[in-house]
């Protein structure tokens, strides 16, 4: 398949939270714009339902890593997603994801492992004790979100498969089904969606198997029923709706670093001193809040995570 190249260049593109709140400068008229000059505005209300809804999951223990921040609302974090699959707008995910079946599901982890394995879905429910963890989440469109996930750390899983000494990476692929996931009939991306990590990110305590969020099963917009939780990187690095995981040893290709090379790289950890080519990355906008606040280096992360990358040049993670 050709790369993806943009119709124009990127310093005639408008920027997609102005493109996203097109309506609100509209209804706010002068006054709005003033606001909008000063990055004041805030995001639109979606439709979608106030209270959590879906399946209860039991969890172990509660882990607030947001430090103390109130989680976004349900009806923002459903209704406000990327997951082009479904489409490329915020709001196509929770209208079109009906259409995804998650029952039944398996996932395949295999590779660089000396014991590969094929599980299902209730099995990989009852892997490791399911904890809810509390973490801020940072798009690299500079808007975020503060959300209870509900899993269990990544490396419970890659226990189980025991890596070789050549594994060096882990790849996640996403479902590749165009009757399921409409946007795939689209050639907006590569398919299926691929991400990576390398393996001392994966078996970071912070790294994630998410298969809920606020206490109930993950919704299917959401990336249902298992997507992959980095919090210390931009959203995109989060592979939803998994069916393989494999370890390979060489870095792998990944959707967004092959699609838009000059944007997107293949660490893509929260960096506010590295702009993305047509926005800023030095500040962000809380999902329903008013002003801008400060990005956080690694989104906050940093005495977690940082030392992995001791020695690395800290324009090139991202």
């Amino acid at each position: 398949m050709a790369r993806w190249k943009p119709d124009l260049r990127e310093a005639e593109a408008t920027p997609e939270e102005t493109y996203l709140r097109r309506r609100e400068f509209l209804k706010l008229g002068a006054a709005g714009a003033i606001g909008a000059a000063a990055g004041a505005l805030p995001f639109p209300a979606l439709a979608g339902p106030d209270d959590p809804s879906g399946d209860v999951l039991s969890t172990a223990r509660k882990v607030d890593m947001a430090g103390g921040e109130k989680p976004t609302p349900w009806k923002s974090v459903t209704t406000y997603n990327n997951f082009y699959e479904f489409g490329t707008d915020k709001a196509d995910p929770a209208q079109r994801a009906g259409s995804l079946r998650t029952r039944p599901w398996t996932l395949a982890v295999d590779g660089e492992v000396k014991k590969p394995l094929v599980l299902g879905i209730e099995e990989i429910l009852k892997m490791a004790p399911l904890e809810e963890r509390i973490y801020r989440f940072r798009c690299v469109e500079a808007w975020s979100m503060v959300v209870p996930w509900v899993g269990f750390p990544l490396a419970e899983l890659l226990k189980r498969v025991d890596p070789t000494s050549r594994a060096k990476y882990v790849v996640f692929q996403t479902l590749l089904d165009p009757a399921q996931m409409p946007g795939q009939r689209s050639r907006v991306l590569e398919w299926p969606y691929t991400e990576g990590l390398r393996i001392d990110e994966a078996v970071n305590p912070l790294t994630l198997v998410a298969v809920g969020l606020y206490g109930r099963v993950l919704p299917n917009q959401n990336g249902a029923p298992l997507r992959i939780i980095t919090p210390w990187k931009y959203g995109f690095k989060g592979a939803k709706s998994i069916v393989r995981m494999r370890l390979v040893e060489e870095q792998p290709r990944t959707t967004w670093a092959v699609m838009a090379p000059s944007e997107y790289g293949f660490y893509g950890n929260v960096n506010p001193a590295v702009d993305h080519p047509r926005w800023s990355q030095g500040k962000e906008r809380r999902l329903g809040e008013f002003f801008r606040r400060d990005t956080l280096p690694f989104n906050g992360y940093g005495a977690e995570v940082a030392a992995l990358y001791a020695g690395l040049d800290p324009r090139k993670l991202y």
